[in-house]
Protein backbone atom coordinates (compact mmCIF):
# COMPACT_ATOMS: atom_id res chain seq x y z
CA UNK A 1 0.00 0.00 0.00
CA UNK A 2 1.02 3.12 -1.10
CA UNK A 3 2.40 5.81 1.74
CA UNK A 4 -0.51 8.18 1.44
CA UNK A 5 -2.95 5.50 1.17
CA UNK A 6 -1.77 3.75 4.45
CA UNK A 7 -1.54 7.35 6.13
CA UNK A 8 -5.07 8.01 5.06
CA UNK A 9 -6.01 4.81 6.42
CA UNK A 10 -4.46 4.97 9.74
CA UNK A 11 -5.86 8.57 9.96
CA UNK A 12 -9.45 8.03 8.64
CA UNK A 13 -9.65 5.04 10.88
CA UNK A 14 -8.68 7.14 14.22
CA UNK A 15 -11.26 9.71 13.27
CA UNK A 16 -14.07 7.04 12.93
CA UNK A 17 -13.75 5.36 15.37
CA UNK A 18 -13.31 8.89 17.45
CA UNK A 19 -16.75 9.72 16.48
CA UNK A 20 -18.56 6.86 17.11
CA UNK A 21 -17.21 7.36 20.69
CA UNK A 22 -18.11 10.75 21.05
CA UNK A 23 -21.65 9.42 19.69
CA UNK A 24 -21.75 6.57 22.71
CA UNK A 25 -20.99 9.51 25.59
CA UNK A 26 -23.22 11.71 24.41
CA UNK A 27 -25.79 9.09 24.10
CA UNK A 28 -24.99 7.92 27.51
CA UNK A 29 -25.33 11.49 28.43
CA UNK A 30 -28.78 11.42 27.09
CA UNK A 31 -28.17 14.37 24.95
CA UNK A 32 -29.32 12.65 21.78
CA UNK A 33 -29.10 15.63 19.10
CA UNK A 34 -25.42 15.55 19.74
CA UNK A 35 -24.94 11.83 19.32
CA UNK A 36 -27.11 12.52 15.97
CA UNK A 37 -24.71 14.75 14.49
CA UNK A 38 -21.61 12.91 15.64
CA UNK A 39 -23.19 9.90 13.83
CA UNK A 40 -23.68 12.03 10.40
CA UNK A 41 -20.33 12.83 10.90
CA UNK A 42 -19.10 9.53 10.22
CA UNK A 43 -19.47 10.18 6.56
CA UNK A 44 -16.49 12.13 6.66
CA UNK A 45 -13.94 9.11 7.30
CA UNK A 46 -16.02 6.71 5.30
CA UNK A 47 -15.85 9.00 1.91
CA UNK A 48 -11.99 9.55 3.01
CA UNK A 49 -11.83 5.35 2.59
CA UNK A 50 -13.90 5.26 -0.20
CA UNK A 51 -11.11 7.70 -2.23
CA UNK A 52 -8.54 5.45 -0.81
CA UNK A 53 -10.30 1.97 -2.65
CA UNK A 54 -11.89 3.17 -5.69
CA UNK A 55 -9.57 4.19 -8.95
CA UNK A 56 -10.01 7.46 -10.16
CA UNK A 57 -7.81 10.37 -12.17
CA UNK A 58 -5.09 12.53 -10.28
CA UNK A 59 -5.65 9.45 -7.10
CA UNK A 60 -2.60 10.42 -5.51
CA UNK A 61 -2.50 14.06 -5.64
CA UNK A 62 -6.14 13.80 -3.92
CA UNK A 63 -5.48 11.47 -1.22
CA UNK A 64 -1.77 14.20 0.02
CA UNK A 65 -4.81 16.73 -0.53
CA UNK A 66 -7.04 14.98 1.95
CA UNK A 67 -4.77 14.28 3.95
CA UNK A 68 -2.88 18.05 4.22
CA UNK A 69 -6.36 18.92 5.11
CA UNK A 70 -6.68 16.52 7.74
CA UNK A 71 -3.51 17.50 9.21
CA UNK A 72 -3.59 21.13 8.50
CA UNK A 73 -6.74 21.46 10.73
CA UNK A 74 -5.10 19.19 13.41
CA UNK A 75 -2.03 21.53 13.37
CA UNK A 76 -4.03 24.47 13.40
CA UNK A 77 -6.13 23.58 17.06
CA UNK A 78 -3.10 21.85 18.41
CA UNK A 79 -0.54 24.50 18.14
CA UNK A 80 -0.81 27.43 20.92
CA UNK A 81 -2.11 30.01 18.68
CA UNK A 82 -3.41 33.32 20.63
CA UNK A 83 -2.63 32.64 23.86
CA UNK A 84 -1.48 35.71 25.91
CA UNK A 85 0.98 34.35 28.50
CA UNK A 86 1.52 37.83 30.41
CA UNK A 87 -1.92 37.93 31.66
CA UNK A 88 -2.63 38.03 34.96
CA UNK A 89 -6.00 38.22 37.15
CA UNK A 90 -7.42 41.63 38.06
CA UNK A 91 -7.12 42.80 41.38
CA UNK A 92 -10.20 45.07 42.69
CA UNK A 93 -9.33 47.94 44.20
CA UNK A 94 -12.58 48.44 46.14
CA UNK A 95 -14.35 46.14 48.72
CA UNK A 96 -18.09 44.81 47.85
CA UNK A 97 -20.70 46.12 50.65
CA UNK A 98 -23.01 43.00 51.35
CA UNK A 99 -25.53 45.38 52.09
CA UNK A 100 -26.02 45.98 48.07
CA UNK A 101 -26.31 42.06 47.21
CA UNK A 102 -29.92 41.21 46.70
CA UNK A 103 -29.60 38.71 49.32
CA UNK A 104 -29.09 41.20 52.06
CA UNK A 105 -31.95 43.78 50.10
CA UNK A 106 -34.63 40.38 50.42
CA UNK A 107 -34.37 40.70 54.23
CA UNK A 108 -35.05 44.15 54.64
CA UNK A 109 -38.44 44.60 56.28
CA UNK A 110 -40.65 47.26 54.67
CA UNK A 111 -40.79 50.31 57.63
CA UNK A 112 -38.17 49.11 59.90
CA UNK A 113 -35.14 51.64 60.22
CA UNK A 114 -32.63 49.32 57.90
CA UNK A 115 -35.14 49.26 55.65
CA UNK A 116 -35.51 53.26 55.62
CA UNK A 117 -31.52 53.96 55.69
CA UNK A 118 -30.96 51.68 53.00
CA UNK A 119 -32.78 53.06 50.35
CA UNK A 120 -31.99 57.03 51.56
CA UNK A 121 -28.74 56.04 50.84
CA UNK A 122 -29.51 54.07 47.88
CA UNK A 123 -32.62 55.15 46.18
CA UNK A 124 -32.21 53.92 42.61
CA UNK A 125 -32.72 50.42 43.98
CA UNK A 126 -36.17 50.72 45.45
CA UNK A 127 -37.13 50.77 42.17
CA UNK A 128 -36.26 47.24 41.26
CA UNK A 129 -36.51 46.17 44.76
CA UNK A 130 -40.21 47.07 45.02
CA UNK A 131 -40.45 44.71 41.84
CA UNK A 132 -39.57 41.47 43.51
CA UNK A 133 -41.49 42.20 46.48
CA UNK A 134 -44.29 42.58 44.21
CA UNK A 135 -43.25 38.61 42.82
CA UNK A 136 -44.41 35.15 44.94
CA UNK A 137 -40.36 35.20 46.00
CA UNK A 138 -38.25 32.37 45.68
CA UNK A 139 -39.51 28.84 46.90
CA UNK A 140 -43.02 30.09 46.97
CA UNK A 141 -46.17 28.04 46.58
CA UNK A 142 -47.45 30.83 44.24
CA UNK A 143 -44.10 30.84 41.64
CA UNK A 144 -44.58 29.92 38.65
CA UNK A 145 -42.35 26.81 38.23
CA UNK A 146 -43.86 25.58 41.86
CA UNK A 147 -43.09 22.01 42.55
CA UNK A 148 -44.14 20.49 46.16
CA UNK A 149 -41.46 17.70 46.55
CA UNK A 150 -39.14 19.51 45.01
CA UNK A 151 -39.09 22.98 46.78
CA UNK A 152 -39.76 21.18 50.11
CA UNK A 153 -36.59 19.12 49.72
CA UNK A 154 -34.73 22.54 48.70
CA UNK A 155 -36.41 23.86 52.01
CA UNK A 156 -35.11 21.07 54.21
CA UNK A 157 -31.38 21.87 52.34
CA UNK A 158 -31.67 25.48 53.02
CA UNK A 159 -32.78 25.00 56.86
CA UNK A 160 -30.25 22.54 57.51
CA UNK A 161 -27.71 25.11 56.82
CA UNK A 162 -29.12 27.61 58.90
CA UNK A 163 -28.64 24.75 61.68
CA UNK A 164 -25.17 24.98 61.37
CA UNK A 165 -24.45 28.35 61.29
CA UNK A 166 -23.83 28.40 65.30
CA UNK A 167 -21.12 26.13 63.99
CA UNK A 168 -19.14 28.44 61.71
CA UNK A 169 -16.90 29.85 64.42
CA UNK A 170 -16.62 28.64 68.43
CA UNK A 171 -13.90 27.37 70.93
CA UNK A 172 -10.44 26.81 70.36
CA UNK A 173 -8.54 24.32 71.88
CA UNK A 174 -6.16 25.43 74.77
CA UNK A 175 -3.20 23.33 73.11
CA UNK A 176 -1.52 24.72 70.05
CA UNK A 177 -0.62 21.70 67.50
CA UNK A 178 2.49 22.58 65.52
CA UNK A 179 2.84 20.91 62.15
CA UNK A 180 5.01 21.21 59.13
CA UNK A 181 3.03 23.46 56.47
CA UNK A 182 3.33 21.29 53.49
CA UNK A 183 2.33 18.33 55.40
CA UNK A 184 -0.90 19.81 57.27
CA UNK A 185 -2.10 21.51 54.23
CA UNK A 186 -1.55 18.15 52.07
CA UNK A 187 -3.83 16.37 54.89
CA UNK A 188 -6.23 19.06 54.66
CA UNK A 189 -6.68 18.68 50.83
CA UNK A 190 -6.55 15.31 51.27
CA UNK A 191 -9.56 15.08 53.99
CA UNK A 192 -11.35 17.63 52.15
CA UNK A 193 -11.86 15.43 49.00
CA UNK A 194 -12.27 12.66 50.98
CA UNK A 195 -15.47 14.18 52.53
CA UNK A 196 -17.03 15.34 49.01
CA UNK A 197 -14.89 18.35 48.14
CA UNK A 198 -14.45 18.41 44.23
CA UNK A 199 -11.38 20.17 44.51
CA UNK A 200 -9.79 23.05 47.08
CA UNK A 201 -6.81 25.35 47.41
CA UNK A 202 -5.22 27.56 49.95
CA UNK A 203 -4.59 31.76 49.35
CA UNK A 204 -3.36 34.15 51.49
CA UNK A 205 -6.81 36.03 52.34
CA UNK A 206 -6.24 39.62 51.20
CA UNK A 207 -8.01 42.95 51.79
CA UNK A 208 -10.58 42.70 48.66
CA UNK A 209 -11.66 39.18 49.40
CA UNK A 210 -13.55 40.54 51.99
CA UNK A 211 -16.90 42.39 52.33
CA UNK A 212 -16.22 45.66 53.55
CA UNK A 213 -19.63 45.66 55.86
CA UNK A 214 -22.03 42.83 56.32
CA UNK A 215 -25.61 42.83 55.33
CA UNK A 216 -27.09 39.88 56.70
CA UNK A 217 -29.06 39.08 59.65
CA UNK A 218 -27.01 39.72 62.82
CA UNK A 219 -24.33 40.56 60.67
CA UNK A 220 -25.72 43.82 59.33
CA UNK A 221 -23.71 46.96 59.20
CA UNK A 222 -20.24 44.99 60.83
CA UNK A 223 -17.64 46.41 59.58
CA UNK A 224 -14.71 43.49 58.12
CA UNK A 225 -11.26 43.60 59.30
CA UNK A 226 -9.03 41.00 57.99
CA UNK A 227 -8.13 39.01 60.86
CA UNK A 228 -6.88 35.63 59.63
CA UNK A 229 -3.91 35.15 57.26
CA UNK A 230 -5.23 32.10 55.11
CA UNK A 231 -8.80 31.33 53.03
CA UNK A 232 -9.18 27.68 52.12
CA UNK A 233 -11.50 27.32 49.27
CA UNK A 234 -13.51 24.19 48.79
CA UNK A 235 -15.99 23.57 45.44
CA UNK A 236 -18.41 20.53 45.70
CA UNK A 237 -19.95 19.25 41.98
CA UNK A 238 -23.86 20.05 41.07
CA UNK A 239 -25.24 17.13 39.47
CA UNK A 240 -25.00 17.79 35.26
CA UNK A 241 -28.72 16.25 35.16
CA UNK A 242 -30.37 18.13 37.60
CA UNK A 243 -28.76 21.29 36.47
CA UNK A 244 -29.68 20.22 32.63
CA UNK A 245 -33.76 21.28 33.83
CA UNK A 246 -32.86 24.75 34.40
CA UNK A 247 -34.78 26.98 35.54
CA UNK A 248 -37.46 24.46 36.60
CA UNK A 249 -37.32 22.82 40.43
CA UNK A 250 -34.56 20.21 40.22
CA UNK A 251 -32.01 23.05 39.72
CA UNK A 252 -32.80 24.65 43.39
CA UNK A 253 -32.75 20.96 44.74
CA UNK A 254 -29.53 20.28 43.67
CA UNK A 255 -27.91 24.20 44.30
CA UNK A 256 -29.68 23.73 48.34
CA UNK A 257 -28.21 20.45 48.60
CA UNK A 258 -24.14 21.54 47.12
CA UNK A 259 -24.38 24.73 49.51
CA UNK A 260 -25.05 22.47 51.80
CA UNK A 261 -22.81 20.25 50.96
CA UNK A 262 -19.81 22.23 50.92
CA UNK A 263 -20.94 23.78 53.76
CA UNK A 264 -20.87 20.84 55.93
CA UNK A 265 -17.37 20.16 54.82
CA UNK A 266 -16.23 23.78 55.72
CA UNK A 267 -17.40 23.75 59.03
CA UNK A 268 -15.77 20.12 59.69
CA UNK A 269 -12.99 21.34 58.50
CA UNK A 270 -13.12 24.90 60.74
CA UNK A 271 -13.94 22.60 63.59
CA UNK A 272 -10.80 20.41 62.92
CA UNK A 273 -8.69 23.29 62.86
CA UNK A 274 -9.53 24.86 65.85
CA UNK A 275 -8.64 21.45 67.87
CA UNK A 276 -5.49 22.10 66.51
CA UNK A 277 -5.34 25.06 69.00
CA UNK A 278 -6.23 27.70 65.85
CA UNK A 279 -7.96 30.27 64.69
CA UNK A 280 -10.79 29.16 62.52
CA UNK A 281 -13.96 30.37 60.50
CA UNK A 282 -16.19 28.46 58.19
CA UNK A 283 -17.88 30.96 55.33
CA UNK A 284 -21.26 29.10 54.33
CA UNK A 285 -24.31 29.86 52.83
CA UNK A 286 -25.91 32.76 53.72
CA UNK A 287 -23.02 33.42 56.46
CA UNK A 288 -20.36 34.60 54.12
CA UNK A 289 -17.64 37.11 54.99
CA UNK A 290 -15.53 36.74 52.39
CA UNK A 291 -16.27 36.75 48.53
CA UNK A 292 -16.01 33.21 47.83
CA UNK A 293 -15.44 33.12 43.79
CA UNK A 294 -12.55 35.64 44.08
CA UNK A 295 -10.83 33.43 47.09
CA UNK A 296 -11.92 30.69 45.38
CA UNK A 297 -10.06 32.23 42.19
CA UNK A 298 -6.75 33.22 43.83
CA UNK A 299 -6.29 29.73 45.52
CA UNK A 300 -6.32 28.11 41.75
CA UNK A 301 -9.45 26.89 41.51
CA UNK A 302 -10.49 28.56 38.27
CA UNK A 303 -11.26 32.06 36.83
CA UNK A 304 -14.28 34.17 36.91
CA UNK A 305 -16.53 34.31 33.78
CA UNK A 306 -18.78 36.28 31.97
CA UNK A 307 -21.34 35.43 34.50
CA UNK A 308 -20.02 36.16 37.58
CA UNK A 309 -19.45 32.84 38.64
CA UNK A 310 -16.26 30.51 39.25
CA UNK A 311 -15.35 28.71 36.06
CA UNK A 312 -13.62 25.51 36.70
CA UNK A 313 -11.21 23.30 34.75
CA UNK A 314 -13.91 20.15 34.68
CA UNK A 315 -17.08 21.42 35.62
CA UNK A 316 -17.12 25.54 34.72
CA UNK A 317 -19.37 27.27 36.57
CA UNK A 318 -21.32 23.80 37.81
CA UNK A 319 -20.09 24.05 41.50
CA UNK A 320 -20.83 25.74 44.66
CA UNK A 321 -18.15 27.52 46.89
CA UNK A 322 -17.29 27.43 50.88
CA UNK A 323 -14.48 29.15 52.67
CA UNK A 324 -12.56 28.52 55.49
CA UNK A 325 -10.34 31.01 56.80
CA UNK A 326 -7.49 30.84 59.55
CA UNK A 327 -4.32 31.16 60.83
CA UNK A 328 -2.99 27.89 60.98
CA UNK A 329 0.31 28.17 58.74
CA UNK A 330 -0.25 26.45 55.36
CA UNK A 331 1.07 26.14 52.15
CA UNK A 332 -0.59 28.40 49.56
CA UNK A 333 -1.39 27.85 45.63
CA UNK A 334 -0.90 29.86 43.09
CA UNK A 335 -3.66 31.37 40.97
CA UNK A 336 -4.28 29.87 37.54
CA UNK A 337 -3.92 33.45 35.39
CA UNK A 338 -5.30 31.48 32.64
CA UNK A 339 -6.30 33.62 30.03
CA UNK A 340 -7.99 31.17 27.82
CA UNK A 341 -11.25 31.56 30.05
CA UNK A 342 -11.34 34.87 29.50
CA UNK A 343 -10.74 34.69 25.99
CA UNK A 344 -13.39 31.53 25.34
CA UNK A 345 -15.81 33.75 27.31
CA UNK A 346 -14.83 36.92 25.32
CA UNK A 347 -15.68 34.48 21.99
CA UNK A 348 -18.59 32.70 23.40
CA UNK A 349 -21.68 34.83 25.10
CA UNK A 350 -23.42 31.60 25.12
CA UNK A 351 -24.90 32.54 28.88
CA UNK A 352 -25.78 35.86 28.02
CA UNK A 353 -28.23 34.94 24.71
CA UNK A 354 -29.97 32.11 26.64
CA UNK A 355 -30.33 34.20 30.03
CA UNK A 356 -34.24 34.61 30.47
CA UNK A 357 -33.91 37.69 32.13
CA UNK A 358 -30.57 39.35 29.89
CA UNK A 359 -28.86 39.81 33.24
CA UNK A 360 -25.60 38.82 31.80
CA UNK A 361 -23.93 41.32 29.53
CA UNK A 362 -22.76 40.57 25.59
CA UNK A 363 -20.24 43.33 25.84
CA UNK A 364 -17.10 42.67 26.03
CA UNK A 365 -15.92 43.32 30.01
CA UNK A 366 -15.86 46.83 31.82
CA UNK A 367 -13.79 48.54 34.66
CA UNK A 368 -16.12 47.83 37.11
CA UNK A 369 -15.50 48.96 41.14
CA UNK A 370 -11.95 49.36 40.34
CA UNK A 371 -11.24 46.29 38.05
CA UNK A 372 -11.37 45.34 34.81
CA UNK A 373 -14.46 42.18 34.51
CA UNK A 374 -18.18 41.34 33.16
CA UNK A 375 -20.84 42.90 35.68
CA UNK A 376 -24.04 41.20 35.67
CA UNK A 377 -27.50 42.86 36.62
CA UNK A 378 -27.98 40.86 40.02
CA UNK A 379 -31.54 43.28 40.09
CA UNK A 380 -32.97 41.80 36.84
CA UNK A 381 -31.59 38.15 37.80
CA UNK A 382 -32.90 37.73 40.76
CA UNK A 383 -36.44 39.27 40.38
CA UNK A 384 -37.12 36.33 37.84
CA UNK A 385 -35.96 33.94 40.72
CA UNK A 386 -38.60 35.54 42.43
CA UNK A 387 -41.45 34.52 39.82
CA UNK A 388 -40.26 31.57 38.98
CA UNK A 389 -39.49 30.23 42.82
CA UNK A 390 -35.92 28.39 41.66
CA UNK A 391 -32.00 30.26 41.48
CA UNK A 392 -32.87 29.50 37.21
CA UNK A 393 -29.82 28.46 36.42
CA UNK A 394 -29.89 28.20 32.73
CA UNK A 395 -26.40 30.23 32.53
CA UNK A 396 -24.52 27.18 34.03
CA UNK A 397 -26.81 24.88 32.61
CA UNK A 398 -26.12 26.00 28.87
CA UNK A 399 -22.65 26.95 29.69
CA UNK A 400 -20.15 24.49 27.22
CA UNK A 401 -17.23 24.18 30.58
CA UNK A 402 -19.97 22.52 32.20
CA UNK A 403 -19.97 19.44 29.95
CA UNK A 404 -19.23 16.59 32.53
CA UNK A 405 -15.76 14.96 33.04
CA UNK A 406 -14.86 12.73 30.84
CA UNK A 407 -13.12 12.03 27.63
CA UNK A 408 -14.92 13.73 25.05
CA UNK A 409 -15.49 17.08 26.77
CA UNK A 410 -11.70 16.99 27.98
CA UNK A 411 -10.44 16.68 24.90
CA UNK A 412 -12.18 19.72 24.13
CA UNK A 413 -11.04 22.12 27.40
CA UNK A 414 -7.53 20.91 26.42
CA UNK A 415 -7.85 22.07 22.84
CA UNK A 416 -9.75 25.21 24.43
CA UNK A 417 -6.65 26.27 26.91
CA UNK A 418 -4.55 25.26 24.06
CA UNK A 419 -5.45 27.58 21.49
CA UNK A 420 -7.63 30.84 20.79
CA UNK A 421 -8.55 28.85 17.17
CA UNK A 422 -9.55 25.69 19.47
CA UNK A 423 -11.85 28.26 20.99
CA UNK A 424 -13.66 29.79 18.38
CA UNK A 425 -14.06 26.37 16.55
CA UNK A 426 -15.38 24.85 20.09
CA UNK A 427 -18.20 27.27 20.44
CA UNK A 428 -19.77 26.83 17.21
CA UNK A 429 -19.32 23.35 17.53
CA UNK A 430 -20.90 23.41 20.89
CA UNK A 431 -23.64 25.94 19.18
CA UNK A 432 -24.19 22.97 16.37
CA UNK A 433 -24.34 19.62 18.71
CA UNK A 434 -26.32 20.85 21.32
CA UNK A 435 -28.08 24.54 20.22
CA UNK A 436 -27.04 28.40 20.43
CA UNK A 437 -29.96 28.10 23.27
CA UNK A 438 -30.24 24.57 23.96
CA UNK A 439 -33.79 23.06 25.22
CA UNK A 440 -34.38 22.69 29.09
CA UNK A 441 -34.30 18.91 29.54
CA UNK A 442 -37.50 17.71 31.30
CA UNK A 443 -37.16 16.91 35.42
CA UNK A 444 -36.22 13.75 36.21
CA UNK A 445 -38.79 10.73 36.49
CA UNK A 446 -38.38 10.35 40.05
CA UNK A 447 -39.14 13.94 40.45
CA UNK A 448 -41.45 14.82 38.58
CA UNK A 449 -43.87 11.82 38.92
CA UNK A 450 -44.37 14.12 41.87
Amino acid sequence: MPLNEWLLTITAGFLFLGLLIAALISFLEKEKRASKIFLLFLLDPLTAFAFIYFDYPYKTEILWIILSLYWGIALLILLPLGNNKTYKNPIPTQRIDERDSMFSRKELVAGSERFENYYQRKPKNKISDDIFRRNPGLLNQNSTLFHPLAFASANASFDTIGALKLEVDGKISPIKRTFNANFISDYIKTWSKKLGALDIGITNLQDYHLYSIGGRAERYNLIYEKKHRFAIAITVEMDYQMMQAAPKASVIMESGQQYLESGKIAVQLAHFIRNLGYEARAHIDGNYEVVCPLVARDAGLGEIGRMGLLMTPKSGPRVRIAVVTTNLPLTTNEATNDYSVIDFCTKCEKCADACPSQAIPLAHQKETGGVLRWQINQEACFNYWTQIGTDCGRCVSVCPYSHPDNMLHNMVRAGIKNSSIARSLAVEFDNLLYKRKPDSKSLANWISMG
